[in-house]
């Protein structure tokens, strides 16, 4: 153990701090109050669907559908699990490699991810998006994006974008 003294946040990086702590604990219930209302499903649930939704094939094998919902195998596996049962989602050996399990949603789950996402995104709008201006807006993407390189260096949302 050393004897240095601890790095405090200053008054600024304080104040930044709590704003994005309460925004940690906040937003998340925000937008699953909806989602739970109208579909009984969490935010978790809705961002497993909307990734499998927006895939090609409208598909992933499950350890980029767990990057792609910056969760554990163990957490996508449960949670997938729940979703199967509910006739949203279909888990099966991938068809190129049998080591690989594939997660893709169903027509009913296409269905309900169709019919929540106009809500769901007004409310992101609401909460987020409708408060910032432009700059925000690339400002929050930038720091995002940092952050998120601090906690995870491979993390997908920093891969290079496709260009379709």
């Amino acid at each position: 153990m050393t004897d240095m003294e601890p790095r405090w946040l200053n008054e600024q990086e304080r104040a930044a701090w709590l704003a994005l702590l309460s925004i940690t604990t906040m937003l998340p219930g925000a937008l699953e109050t909806p989602l739970q209302e109208a579909a009984k499903l969490s935010l978790f649930e809705y961002n497993v669907l909307a990734m499998l939704s927006e895939a090609e094939g409208e598909a992933l094998p499950m350890s980029e559908l767990a990057a792609r919902t910056s969760a554990s195998l163990s957490r996508l596996s449960h949670v997938a699990k729940k979703l199967q049962a509910r006739g949203l989602v279909q888990r099966s050996v991938h068809v190129a490699d049998a080591r690989v399990t594939q997660a893709a949603i169903t027509a009913d789950g296409m269905a309900l991810i169709q019919s929540l996402a106009p809500a769901h995104v007004e409310t992101v709008r609401e909460f987020v998006f409708d408060r910032l201006d432009g700059t925000d807006v690339a400002d929050l993407a930038r720091i995002g994006r940092k952050l998120v390189q601090g906690l995870d260096e491979t993390h997908w949302t920093l891969r290079p974008a496709v260009q379709h």
